[in-house]
């Protein structure tokens, strides 16, 4: 009997709804055990390091149980939904039978009933129906799932969950770079998280032996420490804000780039007057009606006059092949504030865009960031990014290249500065900009000549079309 129903029952797993996203946080469920789905449907929302996203059901019936509540981080590949799709009687039977299993949904359910910004998922092992072999407050998360998903295979379910050491997918391939077995590791984490500075500490030929001497004294004396901050926290001074979501995501991506990739930044201070004159006249323009025109449209139409005359400045790096790709497209990044966090989102093939069709992608990419609803797909594939600190009063910054890139273009505020101009001094619209590359792709004659171009073009924008 019980044969028949887990033949019966389908169980729908974490997609990656972006380009290699590891994880995604559930957060909302719009059904619950004993609701009747449909091919298509929706049946919860969950939001990644990139965007916030709707989960459709693949295949019509009944919805046995929820193994996750809103606010969980669930691995991609993990079963979050099982539904019956027997099409009889038995699937409200079944959904009654492992009661342990839908009391738990119900718990994160009216947990989760207030919406609150969540991570781009990061989540755990696979679950089902059948209830834990083990339950107890202080067995992580990803340890119980990994019971259930044993106990799903026909395994023991204890033995597995106390063979697989806890830890990410970043620190798994850190460890497997650098040869660390993590079953020799010692987490620091919490609930047993094995982290990154455990798995150095423990490939560290020095600090190794050290380390495992005193195991059964120190090793308590490193939660003590972290314990530290919390035992003077103090709630009405301070405000504790978990890191997770865009922020998390755009936090590991930076020290990511920062640390492989050998950034330099040039600078240079140009007279934008003749551009910003140029703006005034294309917002009376009719080809432009509808549109928003800004110093952003006419600097991001000269960085890509600037790519195309040093098409070289236009690459990526491949370490695991030891190459150098050159791109023959430009998808143009964006950098925007967005209530979630910091997000780059890029304008695919901006290179074949008129000034008009320019102006209209980013509005359009302007508009949908600041709504949240920026797909992950929109978020992939940049090759170089325009940041904007200008339009926070900042003069100037050094950029860092968002993953893959190989050059960011930070715009500062546009003011009224003594300029000399025909040998007097005026006062004239100034700006700076500065270029952040990628030393390994762009040498330093390069970036400055793409530099050059974009100043040029904005002190003298008629260049945009003699250099067309």
């Amino acid at each position: 009997m019980t044969t028949m129903t887990d033949a019966s029952v389908r169980e729908f797993k974490m997609p990656d709804v972006g380009e290699g996203l590891t994880e995604a946080e559930i957060l909302k469920w719009y059904v619950k055990p004993g609701d009747t789905v449909t091919d298509g449907q929706v049946v919860c929302e969950v939001e990644t390091a990139k965007a916030a996203v709707e989960l459709p059901i693949p295949y019509d019936g009944v919805v046995r149980a929820l193994h996750f509540g809103e606010g969980t981080t669930v691995d991609v590949g993990t079963s979050i939904i099982a539904v019956d799709v027997s099409g009889g009687g038995a699937a409200p039977a079944a959904a009654s039978a492992p009661a342990p299993v839908e009391a738990k949904p119900e718990e994160p359910k009216s947990a989760g009933s207030g919406r609150q910004p969540v991570l781009v998922g990061y989540g755990v092992a696979t679950s089902s129906t059948k209830r834990r072999p083990r339950k107890g407050p202080e067995i992580p998360a990803q340890e119980a799932s990994t019971a259930i998903q044993a106990e799903l295979n026909g395994h023991g379910s204890a033995a597995p969950a106390k063979q697989r050491p806890l830890a990410k997918p970043p620190v798994r391939k850190l460890a497997k770079d650098l040869g660390v077995d993590l079953a020799t590791v010692v987490p620091s984490g919490p609930d047993g998280i094995i982290t990154r500075e455990d798995v150095h500490a423990a490939a560290a030929p020095a600090p190794e032996p050290v380390t495992q001497a005193p195991a059964a004294a120190p090793a308590p004396t490193v939660p003590a420490a972290a314990a530290v901050p919390v035992a003077s926290y103090d709630a009405a001074r301070e405000t504790r804000i978990p890191v997770k979501g865009v922020r998390k995501a755009t936090a590991a991506a930076m020290i990511g780039s920062a640390f492989t990739a050998p950034h330099v930044t040039e600078f240079v201070t140009v007279d934008v007057t003749r551009t910003m004159k140029l703006i005034k006249e294309l917002k009376e323009d009719k080809e432009f009606a509808g549109l928003r025109v800004n110093p952003l449209l006419l600097i991001a139409k000269a960085l890509l006059v600037a790519i195309r005359r040093n098409p070289d400045a236009n690459a990526s790096w491949d370490e695991a092949n030891q190459e150098i790709v050159l791109k023959h497209y430009v998808n143009l990044g964006i950098a925007a504030a967005t209530p979630r966090g910091l997000i780059v989102p890029n304008i695919k093939d901006a290179h074949t865009k008129t000034l008009p069709q320019l102006a209209e992608s980013l509005g359009e990419l302007v508009a949908t960031a600041r709504e949240g609803k920026t797909s992950p797909a929109a978020m992939q594939g940049g090759t170089v990014t325009i940041t904007n600190v200008g339009v926070f009063g900042v003069d100037t910054g050094t950029p860092i290249l968002p993953p893959g890139e190989s050059a960011i273009l930070a715009v500062g505020a546009i003011k009224l500065q003594p300029w000399v101009h025909k040998g007097k001094v005026k006062p004239r619209q100034v700006t700076t900009l500065a270029l952040s590359f990628d030393h390994r792709l762009v040498d330093g004659e390069l970036g400055s000549k793409v530099l050059a171009d974009v100043a040029a073009i904005l002190e003298q924008p008629k260049r945009l079309i003699t250099w067309a």
